[in-house]
C-alpha cells in the first residue's frame, strides 16, 4: 500500500464540534491511503481539540483569514499527490479512493469533483440535487461537492484566491478553464442544513444571482453582505 497514490483530505473548519467527530469517524473507516488536515479557522467550540483527540490522526493547523486562507494553509502543509477539499457537513462515497486513483492514472485529468446528493429524501433536498446536477452538466459546481485536484495543478493554478465569498467558484472556473475535469460518480453526500430554513426559492435564487453577479464584476465585499441577508 506505500506505493498506492497518496491523497490529502482537507477540511476546513469554524466551530464545527457538531459535525467534525462525525466526518472524522467516517473517514477513518474509509478505504485508501490518506492523509487528514483539518485546518481551523479560529473556532471557540471543542473542534480543534476533538480533531487532535480523534483517531482519525488528523493534524490540526491554525489559520485566519478565510476558509481560502484555511485551505491554502493545508495545501501547503499537505503530501498527497491529490488534494481533495471536504466540508465538515459532507461524507465522500466508499468507493472515493478508488474514484480518484482512476482518474488520476488518467493523463490530462486536472481535477474535477464529485456527484452530490443532498442528505435527506424529502421533496427539498431532491429539488436541491437536480438542481445542483444542471449546474454541474454546465460546468459550474461548489466546493460542497468535494472538489478535487493534482497537486501539479493546483500549485499551477496558484491556488485559492483568498477573496471574501465565490472563492470556490473562482477556483473551479479556472480549474475547468486549465484542463479537463472529471466528475466522479459517488454520489458524496451534504447536509443542507445551511439552506433548509430559507427554503427553495430563495436558495436557488441565491446560488444563481450571486454567480452571476459575481461574473458581472460586482466585488466579493459586497456580494458576502448580500449573501449574509438572504441567510
Amino acid at each position: 500500500m506505500s506505493d498506492a497514490l497518496l491523497v490529502s483530505i482537507l477540511v476546513p473548519t469554524l466551530n464545527e464540534a457538531a459535525e467534525l467527530p462525525r466526518l472524522l469517524d467516517d473517514l477513518a473507516a474509509l478505504p485508501g491511503r490518506w492523509e487528514l488536515i483539518v485546518a481551523d479557522g479560529g473556532s471557540r467550540d471543542a473542534t480543534r481539540q476533538l480533531a487532535r483527540e480523534h483517531p482519525a490522526g488528523a493534524r490540526v493547523l491554525e489559520q485566519s483569514g478565510g476558509r481560502a486562507a484555511q485551505l491554502n494553509a493545508a495545501a501547503r502543509d499537505a503530501s498527497g499527490e491529490v488534494l481533495l477539499f471536504l466540508h465538515a457537513d459532507s461524507r465522500l462515497p466508499r468507493d472515493a479512493y478508488a474514484s480518484l486513483a482512476d482518474a488520476a492514472r488518467t493523463p490530462g485529468i486536472g481535477g474535477g469533483n464529485f456527484a452530490l446528493q443532498f442528505e435527506g429524501d424529502r421533496a427539498f433536498e431532491r429539488i436541491l440535487g437536480a438542481v445542483y446536477r444542471f449546474q454541474r452538466r454546465h460546468g459550474y459546481y461548489y466546493g460542497d461537492s468535494s472538489v478535487w485536484v493534482r497537486r501539479t495543478t493546483f500549485d499551477a493554478l496558484g491556488g485559492y484566491r483568498e477573496i471574501a465569498i465565490m472563492d470556490d467558484y473562482d477556483f473551479v472556473r479556472r480549474l475547468e478553464r486549465s484542463t479537463a475535469t472529471r466528475c466522479l460518480p459517488g454520489p458524496a453526500t451534504t447536509s443542507a442544513r445551511r439552506w433548509r430554513a430559507i427554503g427553495i426559492p430563495r436558495t436557488v435564487l441565491a446560488w444563481f444571482a450571486i454567480r452571476w453577479l459575481y461574473v458581472a464584476g460586482v466585488s466579493p465585499e459586497r456580494l458576502v453582505r448580500l449573501y449574509r441577508i438572504v441567510r
